[in-house]
């Protein structure tokens, strides 16, 4: 009998991991736009259609997993992961995501070695950014419902969106956010005395010399450190490399372009650099260091969620940095808007994905994508 169930118990495992592979293997393959169209398309998979987890606690691991360094989209699959089957759907999940993004960013670093320039994949993803500002809008809007808690918190939102406009740092406007929350909390509660928790932060200068020991030190310590937006990535790798003549400018541009045109996370550009600096062993030492320290933090952090759930101060904490989450998206909504508005034609696609996204809810992501990729395609042949 206890055989039997023991037998039951490995194969609903063993489904679930496969559940989890497919599912972030496929977003890791089609998921363009950034972090913030990643998580619109995963909110949309995992809460919509599988209804793994509620769109409360999918906010609250949003909130908690922008409290960390790491890319956001990658740590939410990873959490996703976590939720649906343990430290082993963590790991599935998060590699799945990854695997699409390194090869065809590995496909690309191979290509710029052996031929000196990149492939003209420009007209194939014109109408991708249309379309997922569309979706992005759509996640805002229907996670902002669930984290409007009080007028409260739609102020702190509000004071949130204007803070990034005018250019403070999202990570340091979340914590403000959220310790503002806990301010509130305690005024509410008449308590004088304010328990708080600052966010750890790693430091130190490794020097970077060549050879691939040096090139996963360096990108651990990256991806230790990087709060924020995957593209403060290049930020850091201006100072690590091209100041110290390892890398030239042009190829940290390139670099750039391949980020921002393939699918998955922009971090994957970790890959292409690692090639330019010493070959396969390179890369493959690039992408270890940038990605290891994420599956770290959010194997760390996602058993403390439910914690942090029962405690009243710290959900009114996290119920501000979710408000506050919401307000970044829209923020970058925003900023992805401003590029669309000088092109008569990337407005069209926004428009009528807009259109789409809120009379089909039930439309999958994918096809939004799919759509945008390729009526951008037949404008962008219009002279």
């Amino acid at each position: 009998m206890h055989q039997d169930q023991d037998v039951v118990s490995r194969m609903t495992e063993s489904n679930k991991l496969i559940d989890i592979a497919k599912l972030f293997l496929k977003m890791g393959t089609i998921s363009f736009g950034g972090p913030a169209a990643h998580i619109a398309m995963m909110e949309d998979e995992v809460v919509r259609k599988r209804k793994w987890m509620s769109q409360e606690h999918f906010l609250d691991l949003i909130g908690a997993t922008n409290l960390i360094p790491g890319p956001n989209s990658t740590e939410m699959t990873m959490h996703c992961g976590y939720e649906r089957a343990g430290w082993k759907g963590l790991i599935v999940a998060g590699m799945s995501f990854l695997i699409p993004a390194i090869l065809i960013t590995g496909f690309f670093a191979w290509f710029y070695v052996s031929y000196g320039q990149l492939p003209e994949v420009k007209p194939f993803i014109y109408g991708i950014q249309p379309a997922v500002i569309a979706i992005i809008v759509m996640a805002a809007y229907k996670l902002g419902k669930k984290a409007l808690k009080s007028w409260q918190l739609g102020v702190l939102g509000c004071l949130t969106i204007t803070a990034c406009l005018f250019g403070l740092s999202e990570v340091l406007a979340l914590f403000t956010c959220g310790f503002a929350g806990l301010l509130l909390y305690f005024l509410k509660v008449n308590q004088s005395k304010l328990n708080s928790f600052l966010p750890f932060a790693l430091a130190g200068a490794l020097p970077f010399t060549g050879g691939s020991i040096k090139i996963l030190l360096t990108f651990l310590k990256v991806g230790a450190i990087l709060y924020g937006s995957g593209y403060v990535l290049f930020a850091f790798l201006e100072a690590e490399l091209v100041a110290n003549d390892l890398l030239t400018r042009q190829e940290l541009m390139d670099a750039i372009a391949i980020g921002q045109f393939t699918p998955g996370p922009v971090l994957s550009t970790a890959t292409f650099i690692g090639y330019q600096l010493n070959g396969l062993s390179g890369a493959i030492m690039a992408t270890v260091g940038i990605f290891l320290p994420s599956f770290l933090f959010v194997a760390f952090l996602n058993p403390l969620i439910p914690r942090m759930q029962k405690s009243k101060p710290l959900r009114s904490f996290l119920d501000a940095v979710n408000i506050g989450a919401v307000a970044v998206i829209i923020v970058v909504c925003i900023e992805m808007a401003k590029e669309t508005t000088s092109d008569w034609r990337m407005m069209l696609i926004a428009a009528i994905t807009l259109v789409i996204v809120f009379v089909f809810k039930k439309l999958n992501s994918a096809y939004i994508v799919l759509f945008g990729a390729a009526f951008g395609y037949l404008l962008s042949l219009i002279a």
